[in-house]
């Protein structure tokens, strides 16, 4: 999986007119850090790459400046700036940064729409962010979901009938997702199904399960299946 996701973004800035790389302010700056700047020092000289210290509202003023002292540090980036998503304080900044560094052309998807990523992706990825949830640091790349199915209610066009299937890779994960008595699992239907509702518009019915689907991160085979 890491070196699949790997080709991925390597792939991905070839097609792409302004790079912004993220640390966190409350988190020095580690190996995993300096490796991808020395890969994203590679394509700096076509593609102008933004240093973003993020999370201001987890840090002191000292964190900060000592993050951007070390982000500055490792390449030359076009600008440097720190921002807070959470409270706004310069989110508007990066975002003049980031559009005058963007080429005008014409619209890639229509307007009004805010991607055009599939809605059963962005479906998935709310199942996983939730399932994701207070478990990062045991399961960090461990859980993939899939839609088995996402169709409207017979006679009803507000309701939206979604069946899922989140993925482990072993039986001691499935027990973490699913939690004492199923409570953990039940909360990510929960704050997942509220998200799904807002994304869509509409009133969701969300069945989940678990599936141990062994070493998926290793099997080429599975990789596919589960879209990566």
């Amino acid at each position: 999986l890491g070196s699949r996701l790997n080709d991925v973004v390597r792939e991905t800035w070839s097609e792409v007119d302004v790079i912004g790389f993220c640390v966190p302010a409350d988190v020095p700056v580690g190996r995993g850090d300096e490796f991808i700047v020395n890969e994203l020092k590679s394509v700096a000289s076509r593609t102008p790459v933004l240093g973003v210290v993020t999370k201001t509202d987890l840090a002191r003023p000292e964190q900060i400046a000592e993050r951007l002292t070390q982000l500055s540090a490792l390449m030359e980036f076009a600008e440097v700036i720190p921002c807070s998503a959470v409270d706004g304080f310069q989110v508007d900044t990066l975002a003049d940064l980031l559009v005058a560094r963007l080429p005008e052309g014409q619209p890639l998807y229509p307007e009004g729409d805010l991607t055009d990523e599939p809605e059963e992706t962005l479906v998935a990825e709310l199942i996983r962010e939730a399932a994701l949830e207070g478990v990062r640091d045991e399961l960090p790349h461990s859980i993939a979901v899939t839609i088995d199915e996402m169709i409207p209610r017979d006679g009803r066009d507000d309701f939206l009938d979604v069946h899922a299937v989140i993925h482990v890779e072993r039986s001691s994960q499935k027990g973490i997702v699913i939690g004492k008595h199923g409570e953990r699992l039940r909360q990510v239907g929960t704050d997942s199904r509220r998200q799904i509702e807002a994304l869509l518009g509409m009133r969701v019915y969300l069945d989940l399960h678990v599936k141990i689907t062994k070493d998926w991160q290793r099997d080429p085979r599975q990789l596919r299946k589960l879209g990566f």
